[in-house]
């Protein structure tokens, strides 16, 4: 997040996260950096604390919003940690930011059939936000397929927006049908939308981020493993992966296991693009890099590296353990994501609203 809004000319002044292992991963990098980094639950953050600021940004966990959190959803211990945001920026008063931004899965807009991110909405009307909802895909910026939401509150008094004669009305590149029907079907939500420019994508293809990684690197699995691997793909993907062994040229694909009906599986894609990096845990969505070709295979987990390349952020340095590397880069936001919604919806968003309170400010004098 700070890096995107950093590369669009924002300055970060203060951060805040429970988990000292992501401190210590942000301070690695942002070094001689970590006085505005508060430590700590964001339900104990005491609001004159924090700075004035003309944007709060959020991303808060996913875990009850997804089946592996049993769909708590706001309710659920993680996911619920969004109230904690709303109490703090409800603590600051008039010292409300002009702008916030909240990022999380698309499952958000779906959770307990649309009443979690309606109740989203409300509370962000509530504290005087006229609120935005759209959606976009990492793979336009970066080869990671990687949906996410984005929710904007504008600090402004105005009336909840008309909705269109039909249902493709708020239909667009980054509010798809699901988020445009959500639109129309909620006019008791406050709205305040704004037209977006469509986004061109990228070239960039998984070969383009793969790193070099000596033939005699403990990151390679053993044959052993490697061909374990192979066998728990189903005969589809294992014709594929056979077809790409006798290939002259060397390509390259990513693994995800599953389970499917009761079975650990291999799951192997080959379009160019990895599936969305994910927090791993207990052994779990990690990530398997399988290369190819020349009647050869081999087969690792991305590299740190690798995945700060998928994000965006090829540059991170990154002074932290195998693992938590992994964890921090799959629980991110895409550097590139951020810095287009900067430019394209948060500079000029906060122009106009900082027009408009400097012109009530004006007003207010000379009365």
């Amino acid at each position: 997040m700070r890096m995107g809004l950093e590369q669009a000319g924002w300055e970060v002044v203060w951060a805040n996260d429970i988990d000292q292992a992501k401190m210590g991963m942000y301070c690695g990098h942002f070094r001689g950096d970590n006085a505005h980094f508060h430590l700590g639950d964001v339900h104990a953050v005491v609001p004159h604390e924090i700075p004035p600021v003309a944007l709060a940004t959020a991303s808060f966990p996913c875990n009850d919003l997804s089946l592996a959190g049993a769909r708590r959803g706001l309710a659920g211990q993680q996911s619920g940690a969004f109230w904690g945001f709303i109490d703090a920026i409800r603590g600051m008063g008039r010292r409300r930011p002009l702008l916030l931004m909240l990022e999380n899965v698309v499952g958000f807009l779906t959770s307990h059939d649309g009443n979690d991110f309606r109740d989203a909405c409300l509370a962000l009307n509530e504290l005087g936000y006229a609120v935005d909802a759209f959606i976009v895909d990492a793979v336009r910026f970066v080869p990671q397929s990687r949906q996410r939401l984005f929710l904007i509150g504008k600090r402004e008094k105005r009336k909840a927006e008309g909705v269109g004669e039909t249902l493709t009305f708020y239909e667009s590149q980054c509010r798809p049908a699901a988020l445009a029907d959500f639109i129309l079907w909620h006019p008791e939500i406050r709205w305040a939308m704004r037209d977006l420019p469509g986004i061109t994508g990228t070239s960039a293809k998984l070969q383009d981020i793969v790193e070099e990684v000596p033939v005699n690197s403990p990151y390679w699995w053993s044959r052993q493993r490697a061909e374990y691997l192979l066998g728990q793909m189903s005969e589809k993907h294992r014709a594929i992966a056979e077809k790409m062994i006798g290939h002259r040229k060397v390509s390259y694909g990513t693994v995800f296991r599953r389970v499917r009906r009761g079975r650990s599986m291999a799951e192997l894609r080959t379009d160019g693009i990895a599936g969305c990096l994910r927090t791993p845990r207990g052994g779990s969505g990690r990530q398997i890099l399988f290369v190819a070709g020349k009647g050869r295979y081999a087969v690792r987990l991305l590299t740190p590296r690798e995945c700060a390349r998928l994000m965006g952020a090829g540059d991170f340095r990154i002074t932290t353990s195998l693992n938590q590397a992994l964890f921090g880069f799959g629980d991110a936001v895409c550097v590139p994501v951020i810095r287009w919604i900067a430019e394209n919806y948060l500079t000029p968003a906060w122009k106009e609203l900082h027009a408009k309170e400097s012109t009530k400010e004006r007003y207010a004098a000379a009365i």
